[in-house]
């Protein structure tokens, strides 16, 4: 009997609640998110830019996220180890979630990921130039995570010229191990059709059901099965298949928002016969059972859509049998295949095994017949799967338009996934691209339970508009209400340097692998008597290379000598100091530029240091401090200090002696430092220059309370807490400006 919605949703959550208390850790999330495009021949429009939409909202759920785009075999398999190690540090508590964009190819009962440089010229080049996803799926397994989500955006048509036999369609089916669940984009044996648009259905799907809060993992596929489905008109029918343990949640619902959108115990409580043609056919789909098939047959085998089933059906069934004949491995089990299938997707690799075993290539008149755990096909199935290649949309199949899916059960996409806004596609290798970030509706947040992501951008402003401009080199968030919260220029997109983490970091090997191919921008040319970079005649430039006092700066897109991240040089970033945080304008008004100074800043016009600090040596302007000096409220207004309390939170090119000790002892009033996570309370003065102390476990956040209209008054500009996780004190409900600050290198 199946549960309604409400009562599994009580159920999920109070099953949570006695794990956590139980447990007493945080929840850590970790994924890994790969989109292979640039294949030489053949490339994929979409892949790259499916992979950004994934990890951005996996950030946004609170998962510490890798990602790369177009790696070689190497890099490909090298992101994997490093996962794999990741994976295993991480500890028990640990949701890993891993999502491939590319394509993909099956042989002998094994999926394979190609990465863009495979030369694969026949069947036997696919084991070696291909990474065998099973070498990886079955170690993470062998971890006993938490929770282990897979995500197989692979399967496509071939796009290599084989000689030899062919093989079969789309990813073998394949068990999941322990605690995980195992999706792909198209049934076992299919393919999806070719992607027109900017992103690709079943990514679309899949980021808009995993932003729906409260909804259990199981669902978040079936819906996103039903999304893809009517979306192609049932050319594609993604699949997953899960062995999970525990409940997990992408984000919660409070428990005063508005109801949800769907009325899921509708369809979820009825059986296929009380649901009536229509309704019992979408039922099918989203259950996706070889059982809920048979019935929907039995129960209306003259109505139209049941042509369609009987498709799903033969598919399904021709994947099992292939799947028991490959375990058992044995000459019977291959024999049993072809006497099933003589000319089915899988009848090269049954053959190709019978070969490798010196077995007859054809079944003998008498031989034992093993058991598949499904009856023979029936004859009107065979014309379905009597060929190497599946695709529902076939025109020889004449296949009749699936019914849509009734709005109580699916209601219309929001606009965000109607017509995505193309993302900023980043030049520098390996990075993945990164979408316009849509804000969550207040009543939603990740878990209480989740631990934050480390210096994760997207995750602390989920309630605000996150926009990337690579052209310009900016960052803009913006609230609900379109107010200009911080907007400045970037340090660091995706290249998992210690900054600001705006899209996935890349893979440890990846880094690396990308920091020669990023050489820092050329300084000027040096002139007699003149300092790098400034028009001082003999003054020396200052540490980490910046100007000289009173030096003009330099271009937008100009990297110091000696700036770098994790893994190499920033990539393209202007200068040290991540953000240069505005005054939010009145409503209406436009931001001002970066590196223009503010209203009541010292020189109106006049260049702004990183983090808004005025040019060194310029006059403050009537009735204002000059810079540190106190002003009204500790600090020069306009000007957001880093706090130099904190490990690399200096001025640009590393602090002047003396310069950490003369600056105010607290932050200016509404604007909270970036502390690094684990850290609730800056470093004492004496430990500035000190090793940085070991990070202190995180305590459980309580879920917070907040007003219905506005952002969380508690959780600061992004909607989410400081890095420790703690609450703060209340606060106004208009949001302040978020400022991050990227550690500087320390001088030579």
């Amino acid at each position: 009997m199946r549960l309604g919605l409400g009562l599994r949703l009580l159920l999920a959550g109070v099953v949570a609640f006695l794990f956590i208390t139980a447990a007493g850790a945080a929840e850590k999330r970790i994924a890994l998110v790969i989109g292979e495009a640039a294949y030489r021949d053949k490339p994929l429009a979409t892949a790259a830019n499916d992979a950004g939409l994934v990890a951005q909202t996996l950030q946004a759920a609170g998962f510490d996220v890798a990602g790369a785009r177009d790696l070689d075999e190497e890099a490909l398999r090298h992101a994997f180890r490093d996962f794999l190690d990741k994976a295993s540090a991480a500890g028990p508590d640990t949701v890993a979630f891993i999502y491939l964009s590319g394509y993909g190819l099956q042989l002998e009962g094994e999926n394979y990921l190609a990465p863009v440089d495979a030369a694969i010229a026949r069947d036997s080049d696919i084991a070696i130039k291909a990474a065998r996803l099973s070498d990886y799926l079955k170690p993470l397994a062998a971890l006993n995570l938490k929770t282990s989500i897979v995500v197989l955006d692979i399967a496509r048509a071939n796009p290599f010229t084989l000689a030899g036999p062919p093989i079969a369609s789309g990813l073998a089916l394949y068990e999941p191990g322990a605690n995980m669940l195992l999706a792909y984009n198209a049934a076992p044996g299919t393919i999806a059709p070719a992607e027109t648009e900017t992103y690709g259905v079943y990514a679309r799907a899949l980021a808009e059901m995993m932003r729906v809060g409260g909804t259990p993992l199981n669902e978040v596929f079936e819906k996103a099965r039903l999304r893809v489905a009517d979306a192609t008109k049932g050319a594609q029918l993604p699949w997953n298949s899960t062995k999970l343990a525990t409940p997990f949640l992408f984000f919660e619902r409070a428990a005063d928002a508005p109801p949800p959108p769907t009325d899921e115990a509708a369809l979820s409580a009825k059986s296929i016969r009380e649901l009536g043609p229509r309704d019992g056919y979408i039922a099918a789909v989203q259950r996706d059972t070889v059982q809920d098939y048979q019935d929907y047959l039995a129960l209306y085998p003259q109505e139209p859509s049941a042509k369609r089933v009987r498709a799903y059906l033969a598919a399904r069934r021709e994947a099992i049998s292939w799947r028991r004949a490959r375990s058992v491995d044995t000459m019977n089990g291959y024999w049993t295949y072809l006497r099933r299938y003589p000319r089915g997707p899988h009848a090269a690799d049954a053959r190709r095994r019978l070969a490798q075993i010196d077995a007859a290539l054809e079944p003998p008149p008498e031989f034992e017949v093993i058991d598949m755990g499904l009856a023979p096909p029936p004859p009107e199935e065979i014309v379905y799967v009597d060929r190497p290649v599946l695709i529902f949309d076939d025109p020889a199949f004449d296949l009749p338009p699936p019914p849509p899916p009734p709005v109580y059960v699916l209601p219309p996409p929001a606009p965000i996934f109607l017509a995505p806004e193309p993302p900023i596609v980043v030049a520098d290798p390996y990075v993945l691209p990164a979408p316009v970030f849509t804000p969550l509706p207040v009543w939603e947040s990740p878990p209480v339970y989740v631990e934050p992501p480390p210096q994760n951008v997207i995750f602390e402003n989920i309630h605000n508009t996150v926009i990337v401009d690579r052209a310009a080199n900016a960052m803009t968030i913006r609230n609900p209400s379109g107010q200009v919260l911080s907007t400045g220029a970037l340090t660091a997109i995706g290249a998992g340097a210690a900054g600001l983490a705006i899209g996935a970091a890349l893979p440890s090997f990846v880094a690396k692998k990308a920091a020669p191919a990023i050489a820092p921008a050329a300084p000027p040319p040096a002139q007699p008597g003149v300092a790098p970079g400034g028009p001082h005649s003999g003054a020396p430039a200052l540490p980490g290379g910046m100007p000289p006092v009173g030096a003009a700066l330099p271009p937008a897109n100009q990297v110091f000598p000696g700036q770098h991240g994790a893994g190499g040089p920033h990539l393209g970033a202007p200068h040290p100091g991540a953000l240069a945080p505005v005054a939010a304008p009145a409503a209406g008004g436009a931001a001002p530029p970066a590196n223009h100074a503010l209203p009541g800043a010292p020189h109106p016009g006049a260049p702004l240091l990183p983090g808004g600090l005025p040019a060194p040596g310029a006059a403050p302007a009537a009735g204002h401090p000059a810079p540190g000096e106190a002003g009204p409220h500790g600090r020069h207004p306009g000007a957001h200090l880093p706090d130099a309390r904190l490990p690399g939170a200096h001025l640009p090119g590393g602090p002047p002696p003396g310069a950490a000790e003369n600056l105010p002892p607290g932050p200016t009033p509404g604007m909270r430092p970036h502390r690094p996570p684990g850290m609730g309370q800056p470093r004492p003065e004496a430990a500035i220059d000190g090793p940085p102390p070991a990070a202190q476990p995180r305590p459980m956040r309580p879920r917070p309370d907040w007003p219905r209209e506005g952002l969380p008054p508690q959780l600061g500009p992004g909607g989410r807490g400081s890095g420790a996780g703690l609450m703060q004190p209340p606060r106004p409900v208009r949001p302040e400006p978020v400022q991050h600050v990227a550690p500087v290198p320390a001088a030579p």
